[in-house]
């Protein structure tokens, strides 16, 4: 399975960073063993389509609304995003479940009206400090994948990242063999659940950068990483790539 690395900018950037970046990763991206998605704030998302021109770097976006379209002021539609060159969209990041309070009903909500729209939905799970001190990772992971992944989602709509919530920018990250027993635990689940839950990828994401990609890279089940604070950087990100085996 060819591994994706997802760059997910959060709330960084501007249409200057955003053209020198995508200058930088279309310059080098080529002959790596890895698809590359770039994933800027909404404001930007038109600006990266343009720059990405010529390549074959996808875009997506970090969250969408679960309606078509509406009275909903401040949401953007899944159909907006594709309208916008998005192939590809970020749903239930722990950030958006902490600072919002998205439910797996919500994230659920969301993805299938993504999928609706043609968008791959990248649905993200991770237990928290607390959680995984108590020893509920499993419990916890297992529980987001199964109340956040629509029913019927395939390998060409969806994407799993698995993302720690406290190793999210603290650089701090799980063992490979920790990693590898999550990933295990997720594979099983969309075994069981979909039709060919052995297809969706699986990205891991936590700190993830060039020192460490290598060996989560190799771990079995992860296909591939989503990069926060290292996708600013267009020598980390592509350093995460060619990671890849």
């Amino acid at each position: 399975m060819r591994h994706l690395v997802a760059g997910n900018w959060k709330m960084n950037g501007s249409r200057a960073m955003a053209a020198q970046l995508i200058s930088e990763l279309k310059a080098a991206s080529a002959g790596l063993n890895a698809d590359l998605l770039v994933c800027p704030p909404f404001p930007y998302l038109i600006h990266a389509h343009e720059f990405l021109t010529g390549s074959t770097i996808a875009l997506g976006a970090q969250d969408c609304a679960a309606q078509e379209s509406g009275a909903h002021t401040g949401d953007v539609a899944p159909m907006m995003l594709k309208d916008c060159g998005a192939t590809h969209v970020i749903l239930g990041h722990s950030e958006r479940r902490s600072d919002h309070g998205e439910s797996s009903a919500e994230v659920a909500a969301k993805a299938k009206a993504a999928q609706a729209a043609g968008l791959v939905a990248i649905v993200c799970v991770g237990e928290t400090d607390s959680q995984r001190v108590a020893g509920e990772t499993l419990k916890v992971v297992e529980s987001q994948i199964v109340n956040s992944v629509p029913q019927g989602s395939s390998p060409a709509n969806l994407v799993v990242a698995y993302e720690p919530v406290w190793a999210i920018g603290t650089g701090k990250t799980p063992t490979a063999g920790d990693v590898e027993v999550v990933h295990a635990h997720i594979r099983k689940l969309l075994v069981s659940s979909l039709k060919d839950g052995q297809g969706v990828k699986i990205l891991y994401g936590g700190s993830v950068k060039p020192s460490n990609a290598a060996e989560l890279m190799a771990v079995p089940e992860v296909n591939g990483a989503l990069v926060g604070g290292a996708s600013l950087k267009a020598a980390d990100f592509l350093g995460i790539a060619a990671a890849c085996a």
